[in-house]
């Protein structure tokens, strides 16, 4: 597939299906411009705009900037995380394209099923689950921006969302809590709401649930943030990587049993 000169019909529905199948999928050796890259989010939905991201390519806002170097005292997605599970509507999904990746070969992203990490729990805890609700607060997965700026253009929105989603094509129930933006779970007091999501947070980083993506440049991945949840390895210092994201819009999350 040669995603800059634009999908077939064809290509798009398998695409498509693939990504609700699989959760997350790669493409190797593309070459890209930012408006091809934007024409294939497109593709799948109107293109979200980050919250909290400084602009960093101007008349793009749509573009997400992921990039690391010698200066950098941490990277966005250290923590295993579901993309802006903080906005009232998170995203569906989110498409990274790789410019440059460090010399060490570090810098892989590692993603985990949400499905498998929810089947894999007893009835008993499903059922627990499944009446709960979790608030997710940008603030704490981006307190680094909080502290360091004063403008007014960006926002750090929180939204209370279902612990268990259901996937609103598959149809099928996931976790819908993460370690980076999760704040705590609303029916509980807060000793019992730390100490659950901990045990989740554990859970959902068992090994069997993973896969783990090596990149090179030119390389794209896509994945689903209503299934899947992601965490960027930061094993490269000093080195550089750096890549562009683009962000499809979703929906409210719903749990339906």
């Amino acid at each position: 597939v040669d995603i800059g000169n634009g999908l077939t019909n064809r290509q798009f529905h398998s695409a498509h299906e693939a990504l609700l199948d699989i959760l997350v999928i790669f493409f190797r050796d593309q070459k890209l411009s930012i408006d091809q890259h934007k024409d294939f989010g497109r593709r799948f939905g109107k293109l979200h705009v980050h919250p909290n991201a400084p602009l960093l390519i101007e008349g793009h806002p749509e573009i997400l900037v992921i990039k690391a170097d010698e200066k950098s005292k941490h990277v966005a997605g250290e923590e295993w995380h579901s993309d802006v599970s903080c906005d009232p509507e998170p995203p569906m999904g989110s498409i990274l394209y790789m410019h440059e990746t460090p010399a060490n070969g570090g810098g892989d992203t590692m993603f985990a099923n949400m499905y498998a990490a929810y089947e894999a729990l007893s009835a008993p805890m499903q059922r627990l689950l499944e009446g709960f609700t979790a608030i997710h607060d940008s603030a704490k997965a981006h307190h680094y921006r909080v502290k360091a700026t004063d403008r007014a253009d960006i926002s750090f929105p929180h939204a209370e969302h279902p612990v268990v989603r259901t996937h609103p094509e598959t149809g099928r129930k996931g976790l819908y809590v993460n370690r980076g933006f999760t704040a705590r779970i609303v029916q509980l007091k807060k000793n019992e709401s730390d100490a659950l999501l901990e045990m989740l947070y554990r859970h959902i980083e068992t090994p069997e649930f993973m896969c783990r993506f090596k990149w090179r440049p030119g390389s794209i991945a896509f994945w689903d943030n209503r299934c899947a949840q992601h965490h960027a390895m930061f094993d490269y210092f000093p080195l550089r990587r750096y890549g562009h994201r683009v962000t499809v819009c979703g929906d409210k999350p719903f749990y339906r049993a």
